[in-house]
Formats: C-alpha cells, structure tokens, sequence
C-alpha cells in the first residue's frame, strides 16, 4: 500500500485517516497483504473504485490482474449496492483465485464473481463484453499488449482504470529503460494519444489514470 514518494508524511497520514474502514474482512485482507508483502491498492484507492462504480453505475466489471480479490471486494460491494451484476476476477495463480472465492464466499457476495485462472488479456479476449469499467493491475511490461483487447471490449461511456501509472517515480527517470517502466510509458502515450478516451492521472499511492470512452 505504497504512496507516491512525493507526498508529505503528514498528508499521507491524513489520507489513510479519512479512508478508515470499519470493515473486518477488508481489514483481514489488508493484514494478509501486510503478512506477505502483496502489493495491493489499499482503501484509499478502494474507495475510488467503489466510488466510480456507483457513479458509472458500472454493473458489469472485468479486472485485469486480481491477486486474491482486494481490489474486486470494493467492487462487489458496489455492484451489490447497485441491486447486482458481475465481476470478474483474473489471476495467473490458482492459489490466489481459491483463497479470493474464500473471502466472497464469507462475505455472500460469491454470486457477483466469475472467476478466472489464467492470462488476463487472454481471459478478456475470451469474455463477451461490453464492461462498464476495466481495471487493469498486470505485468507492467504487458499494458501496452492489453490495449487493443480494452478497446474492444470497453463499452461507450466506459470507464479505464489503470494502477502504477507513476510507478514509484521511475516513469520520470530518463534512465530507467526496464521493461516494466518502458510498458508503463507506452501504455500511458498510447491512451492520451486514442481520440477515444479522455484520460486523467491522479496521483494518489503510486498513481493510477482514469479514462472514458468517449
């Protein structure tokens, strides 16, 4: 649950305070991230997609990486508040994907979940769309690769969601030419530069974009 490095300590502090939870089954979530050091989004940018899935009214959902759910539970809870729909969660571990149906399961909101094991861009080519909202948290070095699936499968009015687009301050650094940073820059030229989207960074954790389908 990294933020960005740029930010003050105190204002980080006030950030994490205003997105406390009272959640015991995020917060359990939360402690097993902690426990394994897995990155996740955290609550601050849980409650951003929690957020745009209620303003989009986004009932249909398609994550692009999904580790054990963290992500996808912010969106459930948002989609069962819409009166219902789906999500569906990708991981390339089958470990990941069992121990994310555990948590639904607990939480009841199992129904809401199509579960995948596999490449997530595969799984997506495969899925019939349109989605109201992607959310893509892959391989750095593979953004570039999920474009064109995105843009096939991403509905008019649609949302783009897309972590790490800051990665740690290293997409600034002129000499970090690493596979993971090089995919990041792309992607990001790629989606300004598509006269179909209109796309924001916002530059909370490590910074993620948001972008429309115009």
């Amino acid at each position: 649950m990294h933020f960005a490095a740029f930010l003050q300590p105190e204002i980080k502090a006030y950030i994490e305070q205003l997105s406390t939870h009272n959640d015991p089954l995020l917060a359990e979530m939360e402690a097993v991230a902690a426990q394994r050091n897995f990155p996740i989004i955290g609550p601050v940018v849980g409650r951003f997609l929690y957020q745009i899935t209620l303003i989009r009214k986004a009932t249909r959902i398609f994550e692009l990486g999904s580790g054990y759910g963290y992500s996808t539970m912010w969106f459930a809870k948002a989609v069962h508040r819409l009166g219902g729909g789906e999500i569906h969660h990708t991981d390339g571990d089958r470990r990941n994907s069992e121990q994310a149906q555990e948590y639904f399961r607990r939480a009841g909101l199992l129904d809401l979940v199509r579960f995948h094991v596999g490449d997530a861009i595969e799984v997506l080519h495969q899925t019939p769309g349109p989605f109201d909202l992607l959310y893509m948290d892959i391989d750095k070095h593979q953004y570039p690769d999920a474009f064109p699936a995105i843009r096939d499968k991403l509905a008019p009015g649609g949302v783009l969601i897309v972590d790490n687009m800051l990665w740690f301050g290293r997409v600034v650094d002129k000499e970090d030419t690493a596979a993971s940073t090089v995919g990041i820059r792309r992607f990001t030229q790629m989606v300004w530069a598509d006269p179909e989207f209109f796309t924001t960074l916002v530059p909370l954790r490590d910074g993620f974009t948001i972008s429309v389908r115009l």
